[in-house]
């Protein structure tokens, strides 16, 4: 066999190999995710929340890969949204004293901020907040990619 004929071959090969592991990457947590929580349960979220705001797909480091759109409510008991996010591994959501929107914002604040929990689900989503959290003490919500160290969307709320 030519050279060039296998050099082809390994070369096509490799491209079908990693196109195919990019897809798993962003299709697992799409096919591993559970429900979505109802439209009667995000109702009732939006009626108890303290605060209002709005994820938007423009943030500085949000690009087609990496964003979230809709509204989130947040309580003392839980911060649930409305909408949809990209899908993505490892998704966790953070409270923040100052807003970001960049990952070197994120790591630089990173210490300052609080763990709510895992976003599991990609259109709306609802996570319980601890005992030990208390989201008057700050003015943000992030939702961070933990295992890529991706910035994926922010919001002010106060």
């Amino acid at each position: 066999m030519p050279f060039k004929k296998l050099a082809l071959i390994i070369v096509s090969h490799v491209v079908i190999a990693f196109a195919g592991f990019a897809l798993g990457i962003y299709s697992l947590p799409l096919l591993t995710a559970p429900a979505s929580p109802s439209n009667e349960a995000l109702v009732k979220a939006s009626n108890s929340s303290t605060f209002t705001t709005h994820f938007v797909e423009d943030l500085e480091d949000s690009d087609f890969l990496h964003w979230g759109e809709g509204i989130v409510y947040i309580s003392d008991k839980q911060i649930a949204f409305q909408g949809k996010l990209a899908p993505g591994p490892d998704y966790k959501l953070y409270l923040s004293p100052e807003f970001v929107e960049t990952e070197d914002d994120f790591l630089r604040l990173k210490h300052r901020m609080v763990k709510v929990g895992n976003v599991d689900t990609f259109n709306h989503f609802m996570v319980p907040v601890p005992n030990t959290v208390n989201p008057q003490q700050y003015s943000s919500v992030i939702v961070w990619c933990e295992s890529f160290g991706q910035f994926i969307t922010s919001a002010r709320y106060q």
